[in-house]
């Protein structure tokens, strides 16, 4: 009984989510955001010397941009990628992303089981984030968190406030290799990014 109230009150939430994002008044606050670059200020989040924080409500101000999930015989993992608003409108209008936007990579841990529609899994447990903003301007060029037109950052669970890369080529770079011709991000996943 109290799984079944649980599963209720998880899905009224979720619909509620849903109304306030598809309501008029958001859709025109994403075109306003959208048809400014000045919307897309992710230096808020960068100090002088180019260290980056993660943005704080992410998952209340960011849109979802899409999921991954990640099969490993160590630990499956579901990525949710969010992003600054008006993002993907840009991007579907330009076809790249807007300097000074931010992307917010969250990569939990999965739970798992088997249910009427088959082995579902779902996140369990937040492993690490990975920030990135975009930067057309090369802001700065001595700080090795910064290059290939993005600040770079890695946040882990254990210590979520403190940046711990230390070089994006070495931290950063190796696992966006594939996604080089998409400038560096799995724009596959993110089917809000196609034109509609």
């Amino acid at each position: 009984m109290t799984l079944r109230i649980s599963f209720v009150i998880l899905t009224l939430v979720g619909v509620a989510a849903y109304q306030v994002v598809s309501s008029p008044r958001a859709s025109s606050s994403q075109k306003t955001a959208g048809s400014r670059t000045a919307s897309f200020n992710g230096y808020e989040l960068v100090d002088k010397t180019g260290n980056i924080r993660k943005p704080a409500a992410y998952r209340d101000r960011y849109p979802v941009l899409g999921a991954y999930t990640v099969i490993d015989p160590k630990g499956n993992q579901i990525h949710f990628t969010y992003a600054s608003p008006g993002t993907a409108e840009y991007y579907r209008q330009n076809k790249k992303f807007a300097d000074g936007t931010v992307l917010v990579k969250e990569i939990f841990a999965t739970d798992h089981a088997q249910m009427t529609t088959g082995d579902a899994h779902w996140p369990s447990k937040t492993i690490q984030w990975f920030v990135m903003i975009k930067d057309d301007k090369n802001r700065f060029p001595n700080n090795a968190l910064w290059g290939n037109g993005w600040g770079w950052a890695l946040f882990k669970a254990d210590a979520p406030d403190k940046q711990v890369a230390t070089d994006f080529k070495k931290d950063c770079l190796p696992c966006h290799e594939p996604a080089k011709a998409d400038d560096w991000v799995y724009v596959r996943g993110y089917p809000v990014l196609r034109a509609k």
